[in-house]
């Protein structure tokens, strides 16, 4: 690995080659052009440097998605110091609990968060600095209260004839030098951080720029729509797009599917990374109801015709999403298969990825064009994946892979570190799958997800409330075990319902109807024995995907 380059380098390039070009714009809001990125990181520099900051020192970022998110992270790490990515949904304990465990002496917060934690919870940090403006909102240390001060001043006498090109050169880290520690959402207990070292974040932006700079364009744009606290978000919606020089969107709000229909609408991004949820919100809401009609159900029939009714609904689905990506990539968890289907059978060029934060995140791939349906993709460049199991094709097993992209371990967590890293280096995922000869895998669920029947077969409560959450009224449901019972629990379509006026005992109606259909399709040891109706949506972890635990009696 010792030829890995420094990944700092291609932040330092990106900015000299597209200097004068667009980088990074908060919707509705203001632009950052390379040069500006530049300028902002070299202040935030001497900030560190003469509040003796050390190379190597962790530096804390809370806050919902923003160019200045984006600037402080990017500033953290060409200064050699470790970033420390929170997740903003995070409760006040949590980010206090993260903030100390990490032993940031920086934390970055918006405007969301800042109103919420408390400085005494965390008494070994030595300031908390204003996200919007960079201003500071506690300090305990007069250097770092003197350098914000006085930063002009400061900035003006390194540089009295302006700040140029030349001036640009960040610090030169090694394969193996820690980058950041991710902290896990978790759904148990306290989160666990990951330490992912710079040939980490190399291997995927080298994957990325091998394999989609050559049909995403430079200087064009994209909508950043998942957390940048969030691996998958930061290596591919971040990392990648600003190295490639590209234009990037940040919504700096929750990002209702309203919301991104509109960005998409008037942006157009060359390129769209998302989660399952996004992707099947837009379909079911703003696709479905145009083309589920008799007629369309007749045409498409027909065989004489069925090519061009799905090549007219292929536009219409691309116009949804913008009408000017190259292609959708979807990760965090498995597409509903009904959506999957839907949008293959149209030639959609969408794809589903495969990565844990352990790995930064990148395991599989595919293009779209060699997507198989239910599966996650290929292994992506620089790293293997292999199937624990004696028939890999045909019988589940685990799915553990190595290579540059796995992390270092679980930050002061030797004992978590050495459950799933082995001594030959890979790192275990907890996932179960299987992979066909040609190399696709295929996910069958989480191991600790795995539920048992009466005569001890194995049941994957994923594949059921796939085939659940496509039916009548349902808008997502999971699959629990009470006893020898399998229970379905399902949050409607509550929208839909009052627009139908259903009253509960109607919905109660139609979800034993569900049942039914549903357990027609099951082996008898996994049939649903009830559904149960939930009033609110299921809680969920940042990347969308529901914390069950909340839920198991």
């Amino acid at each position: 690995m010792n030829n890995i380059p420094s990944f700092n380098s291609y932040i330092e390039k990106s900015i000299l080659d597209n200097w004068d070009q667009d980088a990074l714009t908060d919707y509705k809001g203001a632009t950052l052009q390379f040069h500006d990125v530049a300028r902002i990181i070299e202040k935030l520099h001497i900030v560190y440097e003469y509040g003796d900051i050390k190379k190597g020192d962790k530096i804390a970022i809370c806050g919902r998605n923003s160019s200045h998110w984006a600037v402080a992270f990017m500033a953290t790490l060409t200064y050699g110091a470790v970033a420390v990515p929170i997740l903003h949904e995070f409760t006040p304990e949590q980010i206090h609990n993260v903030v100390n465990h990490s032993d940031a002496k920086i934390l970055f917060v918006g405007d969301v968060v800042a109103p919420t934690i408390s400085f005494q919870e965390m008494p070994n940090l030595q300031a908390i600095v204003y996200l919007p403006d960079f201003s500071l909102l506690l300090s305990n240390s007069e250097k770092i209260t003197y350098a914000r001060e006085h930063l002009n001043l400061l900035y003006g006498e390194k540089y009295p004839k302006f700040f140029r090109k030349e001036h640009v050169h960040y610090y030169k880290d090694q394969p193996e030098e820690l980058a950041l520690i991710n902290y896990t959402s978790g759904t148990t207990g306290f989160s666990k951080g990951v330490m992912l070292p710079y040939r980490a974040l190399w291997g995927n932006l080298d994957f990325c720029l091998t394999y989609l700079s050559p049909h995403v364009k430079k200087n064009t744009d994209l909508v950043s729509i998942l957390p940048m606290a969030h691996m998958y978000g930061l290596a591919v919606e971040l990392i990648f797009s600003f190295c490639h020089g590209m234009h990037i969107y940040f919504l700096t709000r929750l990002p209702s599917p309203s919301l991104i229909a509109e960005a998409f609408r008037e942006v157009k991004p060359s390129l769209i990374v998302a989660v399952p949820l996004i992707i099947e919100k837009i379909i079911r809401k703003r696709v479905f109801p145009k083309i589920q009609n008799n007629v369309m159900r007749l045409l498409l029939a027909m065989p004489v015709v069925s090519k061009k009714v799905k090549e007219r609904i292929c536009s219409e689905v691309c116009q949804a999403f913008g009408g000017n990506f190259y292609e959708v990539i979807v990760g965090g968890a498995a597409l509903n298969q009904e959506i999957e289907l839907f949008l293959k059978s149209i030639e959609f060029p969408i794809t589903v990825g495969y990565g844990a934060t352990e790995c930064a995140p990148l395991i599989c791939y595919s293009h779209y064009t060699e997507f198989v349906p239910k599966s996650c993709g290929t292994p992506v460049k620089h790293m293997e994946v292999k199937i624990l199991s004696d028939d890999p094709e045909r019988i589940a097993g685990e799915i553990v892979t190595r290579g540059t992209n796995v992390m270092l371990g679980y930050y002061k967590n030797e004992e978590a570190t050495r459950q799933v890293l082995d001594n030959e280096g890979w790192y275990h995922t907890g996932d179960l799958g299987t992979m066909s000869e040609d190399g696709h895998v295929f996910i069958r669920g989480r191991i600790k997800n795995m539920l048992l029947g009466q005569n001890g077969q194995n049941i994957y409560p994923e594949e059921i409330e796939d085939k659940l959450n496509s039916m009548t009224m349902v808008m997502e449901g999971i699959v629990i075990q009470e006893n020898e019972q399998l229970i379905a629990l399902v949050y409607p379509d509550m929208e839909e319902a009052k627009a139908m006026k259903f009253s509960n005992e109607d919905l109660q109606n139609i979800m034993e109807q569900n049942r039914t259909e549903l357990n027609n399709t099951l082996p008898p040891f996994s049939k649903i024995s009830a559904i149960r109706l939930v009033e609110n949506e299921f809680e969920k972890t940042p990347k969308r995907s529901i914390k069950r635990y909340l839920y198991q009696k």
